[in-house]
């Protein structure tokens, strides 16, 4: 049976990118440590399409955390649904690869940039949405299939512990 689960980074911490040519812009660790203690209904979308809802955090097929490197996501695809299907099939063969993410700024830093453009740093956010793309604003992000390796090693090693207990060896 497939694993049928994308797992990656929807932001990395400090990364910064340009905003429509105007600002430069970045995400500051913490970010979403209020939003996520609220427990909002996060969505996961295919290119921000509404009408592309591959999960969510209040069905639990969606789950979101926060660690020094950004935030993580996890999602559990439906493979019996259109979406689901586009997904597994472009996240798998890495045509997708990218996140981006749909959220209300709380909280920000600016930034003189001189002879660059200003610095935007964003330090609290609403989180509404997450989104698999091909074009991600930041390109940092990932997006790929969960590797099945570990979970068959695993498997497989209870299995041989198994019959060794069963045969008196452990």
């Amino acid at each position: 049976m497939a694993d049928n689960v994308i797992t990656g980074f929807a932001v990395v911490f400090g990364d910064e990118t340009v905003i429509a040519g105007e600002f430069r812009e970045r995400i500051a660790p913490g970010a979403f440590t209020r939003t996520l203690n609220e427990k909002p209904d996060v969505v996961m979308l295919l290119d921000h399409d509404s009408g592309r809802v591959l999960g969510r955090t209040a069905a639990s097929t969606l789950s979101l955390r926060e660690n020094s490197a950004g935030l993580y996501f996890a999602l559990t695809v439906d493979p019996s649904t259109p979406e689901g299907q586009t997904a597994l099939g472009t996240v798998g063969r890495q045509d997708v690869a990218g996140c981006s993410f749909g959220f209300r700024v709380r909280a920000e830093e600016w930034q003189d940039g001189g002879d660059r453009l200003p610095l935007r740093t964003i330090t609290d956010v609403d989180l509404f949405e997450l989104t698999l793309t091909a074009f991600p604003a930041y390109p940092t992000t990932s997006a790929a299939m969960r590797s099945t390796a570990n979970t068959n090693n695993q498997a497989a090693r209870r299995r041989v512990e198994a019959k060794m207990r069963a045969r008196g060896m452990l």
